[in-house]
Protein backbone atom coordinates (compact mmCIF):
# COMPACT_ATOMS: atom_id res chain seq x y z
CA UNK A 1 0.00 0.00 0.00
CA UNK A 2 1.23 3.51 -0.84
CA UNK A 3 2.05 6.07 1.82
CA UNK A 4 -0.83 8.20 3.14
CA UNK A 5 0.31 10.97 5.49
CA UNK A 6 -2.20 12.85 7.62
CA UNK A 7 -3.93 16.02 6.44
CA UNK A 8 -5.15 18.80 8.72
CA UNK A 9 -8.91 19.06 9.09
CA UNK A 10 -10.21 21.72 6.71
CA UNK A 11 -7.65 21.00 3.97
CA UNK A 12 -8.07 19.17 0.68
CA UNK A 13 -6.87 15.62 1.07
CA UNK A 14 -7.96 13.62 -1.97
CA UNK A 15 -9.13 13.88 -5.59
CA UNK A 16 -10.80 11.23 -7.70
CA UNK A 17 -12.08 11.09 -11.25
CA UNK A 18 -15.45 9.65 -12.15
CA UNK A 19 -15.08 8.53 -15.77
CA UNK A 20 -17.35 6.94 -18.34
CA UNK A 21 -14.29 5.06 -19.66
CA UNK A 22 -12.13 3.92 -16.78
CA UNK A 23 -9.63 2.06 -18.96
CA UNK A 24 -9.09 5.01 -21.30
CA UNK A 25 -8.75 7.48 -18.41
CA UNK A 26 -6.28 5.18 -16.65
CA UNK A 27 -4.15 5.07 -19.77
CA UNK A 28 -4.32 8.84 -20.30
CA UNK A 29 -3.37 9.98 -16.79
CA UNK A 30 -0.72 7.34 -16.20
CA UNK A 31 0.82 8.32 -19.54
CA UNK A 32 0.58 12.04 -18.83
CA UNK A 33 1.94 12.13 -15.28
CA UNK A 34 3.85 8.83 -15.09
CA UNK A 35 1.53 7.59 -12.35
CA UNK A 36 1.78 3.98 -11.21
CA UNK A 37 -1.50 2.04 -11.12
CA UNK A 38 -3.01 -0.08 -8.34
CA UNK A 39 -6.41 -1.72 -8.86
CA UNK A 40 -8.57 -2.28 -5.76
CA UNK A 41 -11.38 -4.79 -6.25
CA UNK A 42 -14.66 -3.21 -5.15
CA UNK A 43 -17.08 -5.84 -6.42
CA UNK A 44 -17.09 -8.83 -8.74
CA UNK A 45 -17.07 -6.61 -11.82
CA UNK A 46 -15.66 -3.24 -10.67
CA UNK A 47 -12.36 -1.84 -9.45
CA UNK A 48 -11.20 1.42 -7.93
CA UNK A 49 -8.01 2.65 -9.60
CA UNK A 50 -5.49 4.13 -7.18
CA UNK A 51 -2.69 6.18 -8.73
CA UNK A 52 0.63 6.72 -7.00
CA UNK A 53 4.09 8.04 -7.69
CA UNK A 54 7.09 6.49 -5.99
CA UNK A 55 4.92 4.77 -3.40
CA UNK A 56 2.84 7.84 -2.51
CA UNK A 57 -0.79 8.26 -3.56
CA UNK A 58 -1.69 11.02 -6.03
CA UNK A 59 -5.33 10.44 -7.09
CA UNK A 60 -7.95 7.82 -7.92
CA UNK A 61 -10.36 6.83 -10.67
CA UNK A 62 -13.62 4.91 -10.89
CA UNK A 63 -16.14 3.95 -13.58
CA UNK A 64 -19.47 5.74 -13.81
CA UNK A 65 -22.48 4.49 -15.76
CA UNK A 66 -23.71 7.20 -18.15
CA UNK A 67 -27.04 5.36 -18.46
CA UNK A 68 -27.87 5.84 -14.80
CA UNK A 69 -30.24 8.75 -14.04
CA UNK A 70 -28.65 11.93 -12.64
CA UNK A 71 -25.15 10.77 -13.60
CA UNK A 72 -22.75 13.72 -13.78
CA UNK A 73 -20.45 14.07 -16.80
CA UNK A 74 -16.84 12.97 -16.46
CA UNK A 75 -15.40 15.17 -13.71
CA UNK A 76 -12.83 15.37 -10.94
CA UNK A 77 -14.20 15.27 -7.39
CA UNK A 78 -12.54 16.76 -4.31
CA UNK A 79 -12.40 15.71 -0.66
CA UNK A 80 -11.83 17.88 2.41
CA UNK A 81 -10.47 16.27 5.59
CA UNK A 82 -12.58 16.55 8.73
CA UNK A 83 -12.30 15.22 12.28
CA UNK A 84 -15.89 13.95 12.35
CA UNK A 85 -17.80 13.53 9.10
CA UNK A 86 -21.09 13.08 10.94
CA UNK A 87 -20.74 16.37 12.81
CA UNK A 88 -19.48 18.22 9.73
CA UNK A 89 -22.36 16.89 7.62
CA UNK A 90 -24.92 18.19 10.11
CA UNK A 91 -23.11 21.53 10.21
CA UNK A 92 -23.21 21.72 6.39
CA UNK A 93 -26.93 20.93 6.40
CA UNK A 94 -27.54 23.72 8.89
CA UNK A 95 -25.62 26.15 6.68
CA UNK A 96 -27.84 25.41 3.69
CA UNK A 97 -25.85 22.62 2.06
CA UNK A 98 -27.62 19.72 0.37
CA UNK A 99 -26.55 16.26 1.58
CA UNK A 100 -26.29 14.04 -1.49
CA UNK A 101 -24.92 11.04 0.40
CA UNK A 102 -25.25 10.66 4.16
CA UNK A 103 -22.10 9.63 6.06
CA UNK A 104 -21.02 6.05 5.32
CA UNK A 105 -17.97 3.88 5.91
CA UNK A 106 -15.62 2.96 3.07
CA UNK A 107 -14.38 -0.39 4.39
CA UNK A 108 -11.50 0.36 6.79
CA UNK A 109 -10.24 3.30 4.71
CA UNK A 110 -12.40 5.97 6.30
CA UNK A 111 -15.83 7.56 6.49
CA UNK A 112 -17.27 10.06 4.03
CA UNK A 113 -20.26 12.07 2.88
CA UNK A 114 -21.09 13.90 -0.35
CA UNK A 115 -22.57 17.39 -0.34
CA UNK A 116 -23.60 20.25 -2.59
CA UNK A 117 -22.97 23.79 -1.43
CA UNK A 118 -25.83 26.35 -1.59
CA UNK A 119 -24.51 27.67 -4.92
CA UNK A 120 -24.41 24.23 -6.57
CA UNK A 121 -20.82 22.90 -6.29
CA UNK A 122 -20.40 19.28 -5.18
CA UNK A 123 -17.65 18.13 -2.81
CA UNK A 124 -16.97 15.31 -0.36
CA UNK A 125 -15.75 15.22 3.22
CA UNK A 126 -13.38 12.55 4.52
CA UNK A 127 -12.75 11.28 8.04
CA UNK A 128 -9.67 9.10 7.67
CA UNK A 129 -9.30 5.57 8.89
CA UNK A 130 -6.45 3.64 7.30
CA UNK A 131 -6.35 6.00 4.30
CA UNK A 132 -5.55 9.67 4.89
CA UNK A 133 -5.33 10.86 1.28
CA UNK A 134 -2.69 12.01 -1.15
CA UNK A 135 0.92 11.39 -0.21
CA UNK A 136 2.30 14.12 -2.46
CA UNK A 137 1.44 17.78 -2.96
CA UNK A 138 2.95 20.44 -5.22
CA UNK A 139 5.41 18.05 -6.88
CA UNK A 140 5.34 16.91 -10.50
CA UNK A 141 2.10 15.04 -11.16
CA UNK A 142 0.71 15.81 -7.70
CA UNK A 143 -2.26 17.78 -6.44
CA UNK A 144 -1.32 21.37 -5.67
CA UNK A 145 -4.52 23.47 -5.58
CA UNK A 146 -8.31 23.32 -5.60
CA UNK A 147 -10.42 26.22 -6.81
CA UNK A 148 -14.13 26.88 -6.55
CA UNK A 149 -15.81 28.25 -9.67
CA UNK A 150 -19.16 29.60 -8.52
CA UNK A 151 -22.04 31.87 -9.45
CA UNK A 152 -22.29 33.34 -5.96
CA UNK A 153 -19.04 34.12 -4.15
CA UNK A 154 -20.82 35.77 -1.22
CA UNK A 155 -22.87 32.66 -0.44
CA UNK A 156 -19.78 30.46 -0.85
CA UNK A 157 -17.72 32.58 1.58
CA UNK A 158 -20.41 32.29 4.24
CA UNK A 159 -20.97 28.56 3.73
CA UNK A 160 -17.35 27.40 3.69
CA UNK A 161 -16.37 29.82 6.43
CA UNK A 162 -19.03 28.35 8.68
CA UNK A 163 -18.27 24.76 7.69
CA UNK A 164 -14.46 24.66 7.78
CA UNK A 165 -13.49 27.90 9.52
CA UNK A 166 -11.99 29.32 6.33
CA UNK A 167 -11.49 33.07 6.03
CA UNK A 168 -11.67 34.79 2.64
CA UNK A 169 -8.90 36.99 1.28
CA UNK A 170 -9.90 38.90 -1.89
CA UNK A 171 -7.25 40.08 -4.34
CA UNK A 172 -7.62 42.07 -7.55
CA UNK A 173 -5.86 40.18 -10.34
CA UNK A 174 -5.08 41.25 -13.92
CA UNK A 175 -7.82 40.65 -16.52
CA UNK A 176 -9.45 38.32 -17.30
CA UNK A 177 -9.33 36.98 -13.71
CA UNK A 178 -10.59 40.05 -11.84
CA UNK A 179 -11.28 39.40 -8.15
CA UNK A 180 -9.67 36.21 -6.86
CA UNK A 181 -10.46 34.84 -3.41
CA UNK A 182 -8.02 32.74 -1.42
CA UNK A 183 -9.53 30.67 1.37
CA UNK A 184 -7.27 30.62 4.42
CA UNK A 185 -7.22 28.12 7.27
CA UNK A 186 -5.45 30.21 9.87
CA UNK A 187 -2.58 31.68 7.81
CA UNK A 188 -2.46 28.72 5.41
CA UNK A 189 -4.00 29.08 1.91
CA UNK A 190 -6.17 26.00 1.48
CA UNK A 191 -8.09 26.79 -1.73
CA UNK A 192 -9.26 29.48 -4.10
CA UNK A 193 -12.44 30.87 -5.62
CA UNK A 194 -13.51 32.73 -8.76
CA UNK A 195 -16.83 34.04 -10.01
CA UNK A 196 -18.05 32.29 -13.17
CA UNK A 197 -18.20 34.87 -15.96
CA UNK A 198 -20.91 35.00 -18.63
CA UNK A 199 -18.39 34.79 -21.48
CA UNK A 200 -17.10 31.42 -20.19
CA UNK A 201 -20.13 29.65 -21.65
CA UNK A 202 -22.00 26.85 -19.85
CA UNK A 203 -19.69 26.31 -16.87
CA UNK A 204 -21.46 24.72 -13.90
CA UNK A 205 -20.42 25.54 -10.32
CA UNK A 206 -17.69 23.09 -9.31
CA UNK A 207 -14.42 22.57 -7.48
CA UNK A 208 -11.54 22.46 -9.97
CA UNK A 209 -8.31 20.51 -9.52
CA UNK A 210 -4.78 21.69 -10.35
CA UNK A 211 -1.81 19.34 -10.75
CA UNK A 212 1.75 20.60 -10.41
CA UNK A 213 4.09 19.86 -13.35
CA UNK A 214 7.73 20.61 -14.05
CA UNK A 215 7.06 21.99 -17.56
CA UNK A 216 3.60 23.38 -18.26
CA UNK A 217 4.05 23.79 -22.01
CA UNK A 218 5.62 20.37 -22.38
CA UNK A 219 2.82 18.77 -20.36
CA UNK A 220 0.16 20.47 -22.48
CA UNK A 221 1.84 19.21 -25.66
CA UNK A 222 2.01 15.68 -24.24
CA UNK A 223 -1.63 15.83 -23.14
CA UNK A 224 -2.71 16.84 -26.64
CA UNK A 225 -0.72 13.93 -28.09
CA UNK A 226 -2.61 11.64 -25.71
CA UNK A 227 -5.99 12.98 -26.87
CA UNK A 228 -6.68 15.93 -24.57
CA UNK A 229 -7.91 19.34 -25.71
CA UNK A 230 -6.62 22.69 -24.41
CA UNK A 231 -9.19 25.09 -22.95
CA UNK A 232 -7.93 28.57 -23.77
CA UNK A 233 -4.29 29.66 -23.91
CA UNK A 234 -1.47 28.80 -21.54
CA UNK A 235 -0.99 31.79 -19.24
CA UNK A 236 1.41 33.24 -16.70
CA UNK A 237 0.38 34.60 -13.30
CA UNK A 238 3.23 36.72 -11.91
CA UNK A 239 4.54 35.26 -8.68
CA UNK A 240 2.29 32.17 -8.97
CA UNK A 241 3.29 30.23 -12.07
CA UNK A 242 2.41 29.23 -15.63
CA UNK A 243 -0.79 27.25 -16.07
CA UNK A 244 -3.20 25.78 -18.59
CA UNK A 245 -6.67 24.26 -18.55
CA UNK A 246 -7.22 20.93 -20.28
CA UNK A 247 -10.10 18.63 -21.12
CA UNK A 248 -9.16 14.95 -21.04
CA UNK A 249 -10.28 12.61 -23.88
CA UNK A 250 -13.57 11.86 -22.08
CA UNK A 251 -14.26 15.54 -21.28
CA UNK A 252 -13.18 15.91 -17.64
CA UNK A 253 -11.48 19.27 -17.06
CA UNK A 254 -8.40 19.94 -14.94
CA UNK A 255 -5.50 22.35 -14.82
CA UNK A 256 -1.73 21.92 -14.84
CA UNK A 257 0.65 24.52 -13.43
CA UNK A 258 4.37 25.03 -13.17
CA UNK A 259 4.66 26.85 -9.87
CA UNK A 260 6.90 29.90 -9.64
CA UNK A 261 9.99 29.50 -7.49
CA UNK A 262 9.47 31.09 -4.08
Amino acid sequence: MAETPEHQAGTFCWVELGSTDQAAARSFYSGLFGWEVEEVQMSEDSTYTMFHNGGRYTAALYQVDPQQPNTAPDCWGVYVAVDSVDEATERARGLGGLVLAEPFDVFEAGRMSVLQDPAGAVFSMWQPGEHHGVGLKSEHGALCWNELLTLDTSVAKSFYGGLFGWTANDQEMPPPTGTYTSFLLGDFPTGGMMQIQADWGEVPPHWATYFSVDDCDGTVAKAVELGASPIGPTMDIPGVGRFAWLSDPQGATFAVITLAER
